[in-house]
């Protein structure tokens, strides 16, 4: 038998708390003291590992002093409320940005690629409960064939369909078909069949529910795990979270019990690796629909279920408990809440009665089940551990390789680095324009370098290069100037190279390397004159490649002589955060360094 972790996920299963919940407008939400209040709740069995022990978990009448286990409170790191970003940083991707919703429907741009793309009209369009959606369209839907499509407060693309009118693998491929079209911009988190039978006006949705999630946009805990051979199991929607990257045997279940169940085969079938469960109930039947009883019966119905799930554990198993979100059923709103989550930890390698705290992240449980089963998780970036002012910073930050010895599996680590960090942009060699562009999907801007580093080839070829880049993918670029017409005086054919490639650059960010170090004070005011009539968007200092980079007294006569809508990138030799403050309170709108990103 070898060692072996349990993760069990109670969805939306939050303890209040969020110190950003206001901003998502859940202030005072609170999912399991909610339940708590309700005559059916009883959870002796999680309060006795450490439940009870965490701060904000319960009301005072139900916390405990101690308990047989490991426990702490998790804050979400990422910028959402939603399943797949839940379930993301608990395997230890931080997302920086919120994934796309539509209050309003989704645009006309996709539902006409969808129609024409699946040969059938759509209904709806806008965010429904989905049992009163298939309630107002269901009919017509049934008369018609038209599709419902709706979607929530969260990242979903839903589409429901009568499986007498859409046999469930049609309406599965029908989804296939939204997914390919819902990326880059319009990225959604899932894609979800909601199949339904019966008749108006009783119809009910069916088990047959299947999502198809957003890949995850770098490796997960679940991709370490099987690239270093040790299995891992899903239990529930778990493959679909995760688009089946990193999940090796699966089993889909029909709601908690059989999720339970399920859990009990796989620890009586897996001798060794990560059973990662999903119990959906808690979320989709309960706290969307507001039933704060039928959540604290499924509380304690999984409560009373859980010494089976212990009797079963070995020497070398560790049972974790989280959730992913919030979802109080006590609040007027049917949406998922911005919460903190619980964090339990049981079994004979658990330190028992050990107060974790609070955690400035979910992806600690992928870093712990990391370091437990002896895996590299590095790169994976679990925690940013950056302050507040830190991230400001790191917004305006160009995030850089441009070594010529480069090679393709440094271009994604730095762009998962930068991902990880919110960055502005990664800034690559022209070379790899394309696979940055394919392996980030519109997740974060590709920024390439035209002339570099010594700016001294044609206009025309200038040109050709950066026309060829933003074919590839290119949202931003970076282009050396002539130094040589510039100290020959030739004016008018720099600004004339300029105005060539702000034309061929419409559409995107062009920003002009001037070289500092390379230029009189004289030059320098010229240049800004110059990239100013040009219209371009940035006015930057330096390649990095030559005798000096980025100084403070530059990147100041830069943003004094420029016109105030040219921005100014300091780049070159900015060796830490108080280098880029200063570089910041001196004018500089960007900057490009390879030094920032943990």
């Amino acid at each position: 038998m070898g060692k072996r972790v349990i993760l069990i996920v109670l969805d939306s299963c939050g303890i209040g708390g969020a110190k950003d919940a206001a901003a998502f407008g859940d202030e005072g939400s609170h999912t399991l003291a909610a339940c708590s209040k309700d005559s059916a709740f009883s959870i002796a069995n999680m309060k006795r590992i450490g439940m009870g022990c965490i701060e904000g978990a319960l009301p005072y009448e139900e916390r405990d002093s101690g308990g047989v286990g490991a426990w702490a409170r998790l804050q979400e790191a990422s910028m959402g409320k939603d399943t797949t970003i839940g379930h993301w940083e608990i395997a230890g991707i931080i997302s920086p940005e919120p994934l796309p919703t539509y209050p309003d429907g989704f645009p006309e741009e996709v539902i006409s690629e969808f129609e024409k793309q699946t040969g059938r009209k759509t209904l709806c369009n806008k965010p429904y409960s989905g049992t009163e959606v298939i309630r107002d369209f269901g009919q017509e839907h049934v008369k018609t064939g038209d599709l419902i499509v709706y979607t929530s407060a969260d990242s979903v693309f839903q589409i429901a369909a009568h499986e007498d009118v859409v046999p469930v693998e049609e309406l599965y491929r029908y989804c296939e078909i939204a997914r390919k079209i819902l990326t880059g911009k319009h990225g959604v988190g899932r894609v979800i069949a909601r199949p339904f039978t019966g008749e108006y006006p009783n119809y009910t949705r069916t088990s047959n529910r299947h999502d198809f999630s957003l890949e995850p946009p770098r490796p997960t805990l679940l991709d370490k795990l099987t690239e270093s051979r040790i299995p891992v199991y899903g239990v529930g929607k778990i493959y679909d979270i995760f688009a089946g990257k990193g999940v090796g045997t699966t089993v889909r279940t029909s709601g908690n019990i059989d999720g339970i169940e399920q859990t009990l085969g796989a620890m009586d079938s897996q001798k060794e690796g990560l059973i990662f469960v999903n119990l959906v109930d808690f979320d989709m039947l309960y706290g969307h629909r507001n039933d704060v009883h039928g959540y604290a019966q499924a509380l304690t119905y999984f409560d009373d279920r859980l010494p089976e799930i212990l009797s079963r554990m070995t020497k070398d198993d560790i049972l974790m408990i989280t959730a992913d979100h919030g979802c109080d059923p006590s609040t007027p709103s049917t949406d998922h809440s911005r919460e903190n989550v619980p964090f339990l930890a049981y079994g004979d390698r658990v330190r028992p009665g050990t107060d974790l705290g609070t955690r400035s992240s979910f992806a600690d449980i992928a870093k712990t089940i990391g370091d437990y089963f002896g895996i590299n998780t590095e790169r994976m970036k679990l925690m940013t551990n950056y302050t507040d002012e830190e991230k400001k910073i790191l917004s305006k930050v160009d995030h850089t390789l441009l070594r010529t010895t480069s090679t393709l599996s440094e271009i994604k680590a730095l762009c998962e680095a930068a991902l990880a960090a919110g960055t502005a942009s990664v800034c690559i060699p022209p070379c790899y324009v394309n696979d940055a562009a394919q392996f980030l999907k519109g997740r974060l801007p590709v920024c390439t370098v035209i002339g570099f580093p010594n700016g001294y080839s044609t206009a025309a070829t200038k040109v050709f290069e950066a026309k060829e880049a933003i074919r590839q993918g290119a949202t931003e670029i970076d282009m050396v100037i002539n130094l040589c017409d510039v100290k020959n005086g030739n004016f008018d054919r720099v600004y004339l190279e300029l105005l060539a490639m702000r034309e061929a650059c419409e559409g995107v960010i062009l920003k002009v390397i001037i070289e500092t170090c390379q230029l009189t004070d004289e030059e320098k005011i010229k240049m800004c004159e110059l990239v100013s009539k040009a219209k371009a968007d940035f006015i930057k200092t330096s390649t990095g490649f030559s005798t000096g980079g980025a100084t403070v007294e530059d990147v100041a006569l830069l943003r004094k002589y420029s016109a105030p809508e040219v921005k100014v990138k300091a780049a070159g030799g900015i060796k830490d955060f108080s280098d880029a403050k200063a570089m910041i309170e001196a004018g500089a709108d960007r900057l490009g360094t390879s030094r920032l990103v943990k």
